[in-house]
This record gives C-alpha cells, sequence and structure tokens, in this order.
C-alpha cells in the first residue's frame, strides 16, 4: 500500500505542469485525487475541460483513483463545489495542494487594473478561497470528533520571495502574499489538526517559465532538474500524515531544499534621543549593506546570463518591458 493510500487530496492548477506532475505522484502513492483545472491559457482566458480529463485519465489507467473538477479557484462558490466534490466522490478531504496560477507580464505603466486582479484573484484568492471552503469542512468534522490529521499545501514562487522578476508586478506580489497567508494559517489550524506549508519552485520548467533565460535547455545528463517531476516528492511528503511540518516555506531547486526565512531584520543603524534628521539618515543609512535586486536576479538567474550581470539584467529588462 502506498504512503498516501486513503486519503483524498485536491490538487488545483493540476492540469499541466508542476500540478500534474503532483498529481500522478499522490496518486502513485495511493491518494485519491481531485484533479482541478479548467484548462485556461497562461493569461487565465478561455478554457477547455479536456485538460483535466486528461491527468484523470493517466492516474486511471496507471490503477489509481480520480476525478476532475473545471472550476475556477477565484469563484468563490466554485471553491466551494470544488470541495464538495472531493468530499462526494471519496467521502472526506484531507488535503490542499494550493498550486492554481496564471500570469500576465508586463512592465507597471502597461498593466491593466484587469490585468493585475485577474493573476491575483487566481493565485492569492484563489488559495484562500479553496483553503477557506476546506477549513470550513475540517472544522465541522472536528466538532464531530474527527481527529484525522489534515494539511494544506500553499504554492509560491521565487518570484515573491528572493528573485522578483520585472514585468510580475501582479504574480510577484500574489506569490509573496500566499507566503503570509501559509504563517497566518498555520497559526490558525492548528487548533483543527491542520498542517499549513507552502512550496516556493525556482527554475521549473511550465508554461509560465518559458520566458525566462536558460529555461528551454534539458539537462543532457541524468535527471533534468527543471521537471516539474522534481518538485512532486516534496508536496507528497508535506500532506502525508507523518510529516510535522507546520507554517514553513520550503523553496525547491532541482534536487535541494531550502529553508525560507522570508523578510527578516538585519543589520541597523540606531540613534539615542528624539527623532533622526534628513541630514543625519543621509549620513548613516548608505553605512548600511543593502541588497542590489539587479545584481540578486543576475545570480539568481546565474549562468543564463552569462558573466554581464547587472548590465545583462538591465538590458533584458528593456528589452523585455519596453516592446510594443
Amino acid at each position: 500500500m502506498g504512503s498516501l493510500q486513503g486519503r483524498t487530496v485536491l490538487v488545483t492548477g493540476a492540469g499541466r505542469g508542476i500540478g500534474r506532475a503532483e498529481a500522478l505522484h499522490l496518486a502513485s502513492l495511493g491518494a485519491n485525487v481531485v484533479v482541478n483545472d479548467p484548462g485556461v491559457g497562461i493569461d487565465g482566458r478561455g478554457g477547455d475541460a479536456g485538460v483535466a480529463q486528461a491527468v484523470v485519465e493517466e492516474i486511471l489507467a496507471a490503477g489509481g483513483r480520480a476525478v476532475a473538477d473545471q472550476g475556477s479557484v477565484a469563484d468563490w462558490g466554485g471553491a466551494e463545489r470544488m470541495v464538495e466534490r472531493a468530499v462526494a466522490e471519496f467521502g472526506d478531504l484531507h488535503a490542499v495542494v494550493n498550486n492554481a496560477a496564471t500570469e500576465v507580464n508586463k512592465g507597471l505603466e502597461r498593466l491593466t487594473e484587469a490585468e493585475f486582479d485577474d493573476v491575483v484573484a487566481v493565485k492569492l484568492k484563489g488559495a484562500f478561497a479553496v483553503s477557506h471552503w476546506a477549513a470550513a469542512h475540517w472544522r465541522r468534522r472536528r466538532d464531530a470528533g474527527d481527529r484525522t490529521g489534515r494539511a494544506i499545501v500553499n504554492t509560491a514562487s521565487g518570484s515573491g520571495l528572493y528573485n522578483s522578476l520585472p514585468g510580475q508586478s501582479n504574480y510577484a506580489a500574489a506569490n509573496a502574499g500566499v507566503a503570509a497567508l501559509t504563517t497566518v494559517h498555520a497559526l490558525e489550524l492548528g487548533r483543527l489538526g491542520v498542517r499549513v506549508n507552502c512550496i516556493a519552485p525556482s527554475m521549473v520548467r511550465t508554461r509560465l517559465t518559458r520566458g525566462v533565460p536558460g529555461m528551454d535547455r534539458a539537462s543532457e545528463e541524468g535527471p533534468d532538474p527543471k521537471d516539474p517531476a522534481m518538485v512532486a516528492p516534496l508536496v507528497s511528503y508535506l500532506v502525508g500524515p507523518d510529516c510535522p511540518f507546520t507554517g514553513q516555506v520550503l523553496s525547491i531547486r532541482g534536487g535541494t531544499v531550502f529553508a525560507s526565512h522570508g523578510w527578516s531584520l538585519g543589520e541597523h543603524v540606531h540613534k539615542d534621543g528624539g527623532p533622526w534628521t534628513v541630514v543625519e539618515l543621509g549620513e548613516r543609512l548608505p553605512d548600511l549593506p543593502l541588497a542590489d535586486p539587479f545584481e540578486q536576479l543576475a545570480a539568481a538567474l546565474g549562468a543564463a546570463l552569462g558573466s554581464q550581470g547587472r548590465e545583462a539584467v538591465e538590458a533584458m529588462i528593456a528589452a523585455e518591458l519596453d516592446r510594443g
């Protein structure tokens, strides 16, 4: 029997990329999987019911158990219905993997209100909505005496946590928000026996990362570190009954898993007695070792940009955001 035998997991955005890899891996370990995906384009438009169903067929062909759901996580009622679907099909819901995301990359001066709202609605509101309805179900089960352990795994990104990409005001802000939700919900839901953690995949080959320099090159030898399948075992562990962690953000890049600590207080300057003056701040603040976001992005992208560092990043930004 698999380590997740009998547990039911709802995976959003599971029709392609990371979500699909997660759904297949969870099913291979015995989980009942609700494959949620409306089959929309990268920008959230359109829809294809066959995208989620195709993953379900893969799972069924391998002897697993799965059902498709085509609802939008950004729709409050749709989020409720997918939780109800899991319970109706498999008798209960043990874990949620909030993976769904859309992306519209544009410079700040060109990004429209709707393009900002739509991306945030799927990534951030969607994670909240599905978690809300799952938590409501778990509260009812808890009140009825059920002490089964439950789990939520949110999905953030390096963009928003440590190497935000230009053109991603909406996507980076939403992912940073998802990481914050993780901490809040871990504190809230512990009383219900629910663990809440977050993964932040980096440099994974999906539809959303095609434009990132270097992502089109696969490994010529051994496992491909950019394959979405590299992420799936971490999610399977986090939803499992034996995982002790909660409130953690774990970044994963290839075969390396990092414990992420988010924003933290660094070096400081101090003045006793009264507020600073502008002149004093101008004299003291330059002494702090401050991070350069251009250099940070160059380091994150590494060999994809060559040895030019900041200059290469600035050229990439100008080429990408000043078009059209």
